[in-house]
């Protein structure tokens, strides 16, 4: 009970301190709140002196931040700075059509996570699984797909072109379709590679052998694999939810849908404070929520198991993977890179724009006549090697956090809450702009991710039968700790830290999409598709080829992912120290 009420304090604390912390922001800026609250209202109008101190009366600001969070605490959310509205009824109103829009795409997620997964149900359910999980790089160039590149693929072709589907607007069921798409293949595809990596070692099981033995039909052994993988990757799909709630700004933006991400960010640009903290502690608060839920799941799942100690481990040693495929896509980027490096990415030619692939230029020119293949081959230094730097360091803080999951858990509920948007507004707000706030902010939530996942398998493996025997042969907690938990914990994590590398390059090509990252006339590949996306419909091969390269990225990050091993050691009785020898034999002589 103590440590629920202390939990319990932490998340509120936290939660508290970043509500205050955005009640800081227009005074944390280097702008002047009153000039920027008048540009949002009236483009046109001049600020002079007296303008702006009757917006600052008007506002209140010249009472300071403290005046605002009091009102806060009187739960007075007050009336926004731009259109004089009362708040609470657009923020709920807003989150009303975040959460319809989350609830299709998980439904489409968990569509995309079943395909990626049948071909393994089907062999496990059968006997014929040999160990290596069955998901192909299929799965890889769906979780490499820029949200915001597919949402304008989509609204162009399916919906202007062919008209099949309303493009634009946000009026109803129909409108909903291509948003979710959207947002929910990629996800579908990180998810369904997850549990793809834990169903072979759930057929593995004894209760699997046993009910295969005893004639039980494959369609119940496949239904209960799923259901005793999935307490370990609850926790990251309450965090997708989340993260399609509040990280769907981009996709909100090219569909015209009056979401919480893009009213959030909205608010930020404008500094319109009342709007910013509402919707913020929303996302905080639904954040919670979706943790909850999924903690309670979990406990419904494997409650007793887990409570008891009597699960088995789902992280026995596997068969090596396939090592070729790895290097095809590696050797396909290598080649890619090293054909773009000796050309010139920043020579115009305005007599060769956008001129279709040729000898001259293979991947063609863009809208300044500027080779992309050279673009490409460029800014992949940029990119991979920032992507590369916070996956690493996401890892590291991921799985260090992960093995404090009372200190981690109300840390990650909240971090997850802040789309990476909102996050690069503040880090600008505090640091100031410039080329290191995209990786501050991606490297600010990239850990959360893996350190829920480290903390839910290790939950799990602590409760395995052979922790149990090993604790009780005398070994310490630093002895299972370093031989027994991180040896079968490590590898999952590892592959699911690469598994997001591509999402990671992702995050920073969306913030450079919505103009918070790399500026012109860098060929970083978010910049790429950024400057390319007006004329895709004219010249494919622009946006193509940037995210031609990030596709190979995601399926070279997934293949590799599928080839990473730690040793396991026999196990056996831990070393002993002469205290511990007479309990061993004991232990021994009992048996």
């Amino acid at each position: 009970m103590r440590n629920r009420a202390a939990t319990l304090l932490w998340r509120a604390g936290i939660a508290a301190a970043l509500v205050c912390g955005i009640g800081l922001l227009p005074w944390l800026t280097r702008t002047d709140p009153a000039f920027t609250v008048l540009k949002a209202r009236s483009a046109e109008r001049d600020p002079d002196p007296a303008v702006l101190a009757d917006i600052r009366a008007q506002l209140g600001l010249d009472n300071g931040p403290f005046y605002f969070l009091a009102k806060w605490l009187r739960g007075d959310a007050g009336r926004s700075w731009i259109s004089g509205d009362e708040v609470m009824p657009a923020v709920l109103q807003a989150l009303g059509a975040s959460l319809l829009l989350m609830a299709v795409a998980l439904a489409v997620g968990a569509v995309t996570a079943a395909l990626i997964c049948a071909r393994t149900l089907w062999l496990g359910a059968r006997r014929r699984l040999d160990g290596r999980r069955a998901g192909g790089s299929g799965s890889a160039v769906l979780a490499a797909l820029p949200e915001f590149l597919t949402a304008s693929v989509l609204a162009t072709v399916v919906g202007v072109q062919l008209g099949w589907l309303p493009a634009l607007g946000w009026y109803g069921p129909r409108w909903t379709i291509l948003p979710a798409l959207a947002l929910g293949l990629p996800a579908g595809a990180v998810l369904g590679r997850l549990l793809d990596d834990l169903l072979p070692g759930a057929f593995a099981e004894p209760w699997a052998l046993a009910a295969a033995a005893r004639g039980l039909p494959g369609r119940s052994i496949a239904r209960q694999a799923i259901r005793r993988c999935l307490p370990g990757l609850l926790p990251n799909t309450g965090l997708f939810a989340v993260g399609l709630t509040g990280g769907a700004v981009a996709v909100e933006q090219i569909f015209d849908i009056p979401g919480l991400g893009r009213t959030t960010l909205q608010a930020a640009l404008a500094q319109d404070l009342p709007v910013l903290q509402a919707g913020t502690l929303a996302l905080v608060l639904l954040a919670a929520a979706a943790a909850g839920l999924a903690a309670l799941a979990g406990r419904l799942l494997i409650g007793p198991a887990l409570r008891d100690g009597a699960l088995p481990s789902l992280h026995g040693p596997k068969p090596p993977a396939r090592a070729l495929q790895p290097f095809a896509y590696g050797g396909l980027l290598a080649l890619v890179i090293a054909l773009g490096l000796p050309r010139d990415p920043l020579a115009l030619d305005t007599g060769e724009r956008l001129q279709p692939p040729s000898l001259q230029h293979p991947f063609g020119t863009d809208g300044l006549g500027r080779d992309v293949l050279a673009r490409v081959g460029h800014g992949a230094l940029d990119t991979l090697l920032l992507a590369l730097a916070i996956s690493a360091a996401a890892l590291l803080t991921g799985v260090l956090l992960g093995l404090l999951p009372r200190v981690s858990g109300p840390l990650v509920d909240t971090i997850v809450a802040l789309p990476p948007v909102l996050v690069a507004l503040l880090v600008t707000a505090v640091v100031g702009g410039g080329p290191a706030t995209p990786a501050l902010a991606v490297g600010t939530v990239a850990w959360a991710p893996l350190a829920a996942h480290t903390s839910a398998l290790l939950r799990q493996e602590r409760a395995a039968l052979h922790i149990t025997a090993t604790r009780g042969l005398g070994a310490d907690s630093w002895y299972l700790l370093r031989h027994e938990l991180l040896p079968a914990v490590l590898p999952p994590v590892i592959r699911h830290a690469l598994l997001r590398l591509p999402g990671v390059a992702l995050a920073l090509a969306s913030l450079t999409f919505l103009g918070l990252g790399a500026q012109p006339p860098t060929p970083e590949w978010g910049l790429l598709l950024a400057e390319n996306q007006p004329y895709a419909e004219r010249a494919p091969w622009a946006v193509l080829a940037p995210a031609t390269a990030l596709a190979l990225l995601g399926a070279l990050a997934v293949t590799a992912a599928g080839g990473v091993r730690l040793p396991r050691r026999n196990r056996r009785a831990p070393m002993e120290t002469p205290q511990q020898q007479p309990r061993t034999k004991e232990l021994v002589g009992a048996g």
